[in-house]
């Protein structure tokens, strides 16, 4: 019996350390377009680091945009960029 209880704990530590990050969606005006570092500033100084699949030649300084994104190493990276 407590080798069960024991299996159990373990399953459920194990799900929450290996819980992806959590999501969020932000909108705003883009302040700041950095093309070395893949990252987009907005107006409220929300730093997202933008993903490999989404192009960054398609995001300029002053587009109002909603982005979707996901808490990775404590860094926020963009799942989508919708212009507004």
């Amino acid at each position: 019996m407590l080798r069960h209880i024991v299996i159990a704990t373990l399953v459920v530590i194990a799900a929450f350390v290996a819980s992806p990050g959590w999501a969020a969606d932000v909108e705003g005006k883009v302040q700041r377009v950095d093309t070395s570092e893949r990252t987009v500033t907005l107006d409220n100084g929300t730093k997202i680091w933008l993903s490999d699949g989404i192009p960054i030649d398609g995001v300029k300084e002053g587009d109002q945009v909603k982005v979707s994104y996901e808490e990775k190493d404590g860094k926020a990276v963009a799942t989508s960029v919708e212009m507004k």
